[in-house]
This record gives C-alpha cells, structure tokens and sequence, in this order.
C-alpha cells in the first residue's frame, strides 16, 4: 500500500523560480532561500519518496474567472510550465503518476468532495517554484507528481476548515491505494503577504511563526479562523496559507518536526518546512472497506453490454483526440478540418489510426476507443450527419431501420443556422 512519509510546507513565491533561473545561490541577498530548499530536498532524497502530493494555486494563468473551481486535481502524466508573460521557464515537465491520481479522484468524489479534474494545462510558479528546487543544479527530481489546484483568489473560497476535512479524506485515499509508494504532501503558498492594493507589501513575521507552530502542535484550532481572520493577520493574499491545513490534515496528529526556516527579504515571508509522519500503518480490513466503498456507485457499470464508461483513465489516454475534436466549437477549427484537414491533424500531433477513424466516420470504433460521444456529437454536426444517423451506426444499423425503432422517425441535431436547416431537409 501507499504511506504517506512526511508533509513538506514551502513558499511558492515567483522569486524561488527566479533566483534558480538566474544562477543566485552564492549572493548572500539570495542564499537564504536556497538554504532552505537544500534541507527539503535532502530530506525528499534520503527518505526515498516516490510522489510529492503537490497543493498549489494558479495564478490566473492556466484557470480563469471563466471557469474558477474551488478544487482541481490534475489526472495527467505530464505538466509543462507555463507562459506567465514573459515566456515559460526552462525546466522540464513535471511527470504525473496516472494510478495514484486516478484513485484519489474517485476517493474524493466517494467521500463527496466533488472536484473538478484537469489535464492538459500548463502549470505556472504556484507549482513549480518550489517543485524546480527538488532537483540539483543538473537535474530535475526524479519522482512523479499528482497536483490538486486550489482556487483561492475569487471569493468567495472554501474554509480553513474544508481544507483540513479534505486532507483528512486525502490520507485515506492513499493509504488505499495498492502499489507500494512512499509520498510526501506538499503545500505551497505563503507566508504573509499582500500584492495588490495601498496594503501591497504588507508582512506580518510574528503571525507566521504563530501559524507555523500552531500548525505543529495545535492545526485544529486554526481551522475556526475565518478567511476574514488570515487576511487581517497575514495579508489577503497570505490568506492562501490555508492550503497548508489540506497537508497537515493529511497528516497523523502526531508528527515530529524535521525542518523549520522562514525568510522575508522582500514581499513574502518565504519558508520552508517538514514534518515527518508519526502514524501507524492503517488496518487492513478498514482499507478494504474503503476500497469497497470508492468502487460502489460504478460498481457492474462496466458489465452492461455496449457500454463504455467514460472515465478518468480514457479520458487521459485519448485526450489529444478528444481535443481536436472538442475544438470544433471554434469557427476557424471547423474551417480548416472541412478544407485542410491534414494540416490540421499535424497540428495537433494525430496519429495515422486517429486520422482514420476520423475521415472514416468509424463511429463505434472511436466510442471503443475512449473518444466521448459529445465531441462526435460536434464533429456531426460540421459534416452535416444527424444525430439517428451516428446512433444507427453504434448499433450496426441503417437509418431507416433505426428509425423504425423509434415512436416518431425524428432527425436531430445540434447545428445551428444553415446546418439545422440542412439536417431537416434531408
């Protein structure tokens, strides 16, 4: 089974990035920080560990006010850096463990934390400025990671108290995963600070040697403050140290503190921490329980003929498919996959098969496949093929016998304009 060794806490201040990527490890300005990444990664070397858990938050770079989820755990088994402006940093993609991330999803959505999941995405300096410092200076850290991205900068955002209720779920939902993996939960944020506004600048160093020791030996009892409370004490922006009690609520009560350092040269007080965990191993039979319990609302979904449960492990494994197919929504897209359809297919790295089962009109195939009936939904609606039509193809059918399964012989589809008309006419 899955242990969790320890819970790493560090800042994820762009300067973390900044000074690995500007050489700054002798200046005494900068040294500091690098000290304190030093005991980290040592740490993470010496105890073997296999997955860093890695709680951040975007910085409206990959995830929009158009689309703002409380939590978003990330299913992929790749997260490039991404473009905050001024072009992305030059480290390598973190690598995602599929298995592990999968099975939290669903221990999650069991335990009624119902997450948004994403892949595809670049990750920006929430992640990985205290990710690149787990490498040395000529290679990255060779584990994998699973990151959950916490939307903290739209209010209104979840409780102190939510977070630590989600860690508490999130150690059961390692602890049952079967493969033998040593991990780490890793927060990032913080310390005090605040960017924006007449308080920009704002620090608060006695509060963070508050929070941290609280975080120690009591961590329940900041789970009664309010956002209202973290914002007066360490900064609004600050107030995202509440990502930290998904770690320590991960946690046993007791752990034993390895690491503490805190250093505050500019706007954010920057920190790095660890505790080692000090729980037993938990009970067998309670593990297959839980495991028993994950798997309950889909459980026989898989037996029932012709169907094709669209879950978290096809979705990834046909994501780049899905895509080209989703993206149909886009005028442009649609133009150039009528008129230079192989152009296009270039550009998005299709395979020969996926490019066949395209141009084919394999429609079952694709649904066996793992692409998603929604976006062969979209992509018939660009060719002009009704919705009957694509069912009596799943089912090996013509149209007309299809049709005649039904009580009125309907053809549907969800083009608009001109197509809607063209459909109807048929």
């Amino acid at each position: 089974m899955a242990r969790i060794i320890g819970g790493i806490g560090a800042s994820h201040s762009p300067t973390i990035g900044f000074a690995r990527d500007t050489n700054k490890q002798n200046d005494p300005a900068w040294k500091p920080i690098f000290d304190g990444f030093a005991v980290v990664r040592d740490w993470v070397r010496k105890t073997d560990i296999d997955v860093l858990f890695m709680i951040y938050n975007d910085h409206v770079t990959s995830f929009f006010f158009d689309h703002y989820s409380a939590f978003a755990l990330g299913i992929d088994d790749s997260y490039v850096a991404a473009d905050e402006g001024g072009g992305p940093r030059n480290v390598p993609p973190a690598r995602g463990h599929l298995g592990l991330s999968q099975h939290i999803a669903m221990a999650m959505v069991a335990d009624e934390f119902d997450l948004s999941f994403f892949q595809g995405k670049p990750v920006d300096h929430g992640l990985l400025s205290p990710l690149s410092m787990m490498g040395d200076a000529s290679d990255p850290w060779p584990g994998t990671v699973v990151p959950l991205q916490v939307g903290v900068l739209q209010l209104p955002i979840p409780s102190a108290k939510r977070m630590w209720k989600l860690g508490r779920t999130l150690r059961k939902a390692i602890e049952s995963y079967p493969e033998d993996l040593k991990v780490a939960i890793f927060a990032t944020g913080g310390l005090s600070h605040q960017v924006h506004g007449e308080r920009a600048g704002f620090l608060n160093e006695d509060w963070d040697n508050e929070f941290l020791d609280l975080l120690e030996k009591e961590p329940e009892g900041l789970t009664a403050m309010r956002i209202a409370d973290y914002a007066v004490k360490g900064g609004m922006e600050g107030a995202e140290v509440i990502m930290w009690l998904i770690m320590r609520g991960a946690l046993s009560d007791k752990v034993r503190l390895v690491h503490k350092q805190t250093y505050a040269p500019s706007v954010t007080n920057i920190a790095t921490l660890v505790f080692e965990d000090l729980g037993t191993a938990p009970d067998p039979r309670e593990v297959a329980a839980y495991r028993a319990h994950i798997a309950h609302e889909l459980q026989g979904a898989e037996t029932l003929p012709g169907t094709y449960p669209f879950t978290h492990a096809r979705s990834q494994a046909n994501f780049r498919i899905n895509d080209f197919l989703h993206r149909l929504v886009i005028p442009a897209h649609r133009r150039r996959f009528i008129e230079e359809f192989d152009a296009l297919a270039d550009e998005y790295r299709l395979t020969q098969e996926e490019r066949e089962l395209i141009r084919n009109r394999r429609w079952i195939e694709m649904i066996r496949r793992g692409v998603s009936f929604f976006v062969l939904e979209k992509m018939a609606a660009v060719i002009g093929v009704s919705n009957p039509e694509v069912y009596a193809a799943f089912r090996g059918e013509t149209l007309e016998a299809f049709l005649k399964t039904r009580k009125v012989p309907m053809r549907y589809s969800v083009a608009g304009g001109a197509k809607a008309d063209a459909i109807d006419a048929q």
